[in-house]
């Protein structure tokens, strides 16, 4: 059975302390580029590191991470001194190779390290939380994982504070994803919440699933039209990968398109821009 890390009783000071030391030594200054009130959000599934030709390639996503010029990345499967993954610290190493701040979010332990969510920014970090997600244990028959949410306040535009979240919903358990989407609604979309928010995942469900229509609910998705498929990356046939914003009121949608990577990951990023209003 998995670990998660919310199971192991850490005295919650000692824990963030943890969490901000992942993120030392990295700069978290803004660099003048969202200075119009556009935000890059990028969401990208890393697959800890191994592209479709099954080698373990940091620089590799970096580059593809670099080349979208992204504010906000929300990233999942990322693995911190892994056995699989030769025990780099990926989380570290995607924010020095992109010159970005980073925050990492672990979910479980896996060989010997940690695995989870991560989130890379070019704002300020203003703060910084981690949350366990309802899901069902693994049991003999059926493997299933601990799954969280990684959230920073970040100073955006104008000095506006907005919040931004990292997320995987459970794989192969329908009534998870269900109970998670609840959760996350429960967590960062209380309707007497004023914080602009923005939450990017793969979410392991189909546009049209209950999941995904629960967090519409609350949230309004940055979606391309029609969606364009996002796994697996070589030959995409299914969308379940995420960004969502909310209020809608203070935020337009510029742009929204799945960026065609093939080799990296075994997802493709998804991509919005957007605008923040009524500052």
């Amino acid at each position: 059975m998995f670990r998660s890390v919310f199971q192991l009783g850490m005295d919650r000071r000692r824990w963030l302390a943890v969490i901000a030391a992942l993120g030392c030594g990295l700069s978290t200054a803004a660099s003048g580029e969202e200075q119009d009130g556009a935000l890059r959000v990028l969401c990208y599934n890393i697959h800890y590191g191994q592209g479709m030709d099954g080698r373990y390639d940091i620089p590799r996503l970096a580059a593809v991470i670099n080349q979208t010029k992204p504010d906000l990345v929300a990233l999942q499967e990322v693995d911190v001194g892994v056995k699989r993954s030769d025990r780099v610290h990926q989380a570290l190493e995607l924010g020095r190779l992109t010159g970005l701040a980073v925050r990492f979010g672990p979910t479980q332990h896996y060989e010997g390290g940690l695995f989870g969510n991560a989130v890379l920014t070019r704002l300020p970090i203003l703060d910084v939380a981690i949350h366990p997600l309802p899901y069902t244990e693994s049991t003999p028959e059926r493997v299933t994982y601990p799954r969280g949410a990684i959230a920073v306040v970040v100073q955006g535009p104008g000095g506006q504070p907005i919040r931004f979240v990292s997320t995987h919903f459970q794989h192969n358990v329908p009534e998870d994803r269900v109970e998670q989407a609840k959760a996350v609604n429960g967590l960062f979309a209380d309707l007497d919440d004023p914080l602009p928010t923005i939450l990017a995942g793969d979410i392991n469900a189909l546009p049209d699933s209950e999941p995904v229509r629960i967090l519409r609910e609350r949230w309004t998705d940055a979606m391309d039209d029609p969606p364009a498929p996002t796994v697996p990356s070589d030959k995409p046939t299914s969308r379940i990968d995420y960004i969502f914003y909310r209020p809608q009121t203070q935020f337009r949608l510029a742009q929204a398109e799945v960026i065609a990577e093939v080799m990296a990951s075994d997802h493709r990023p998804v991509l919005a821009v957007v605008e923040l209003v009524g500052q």
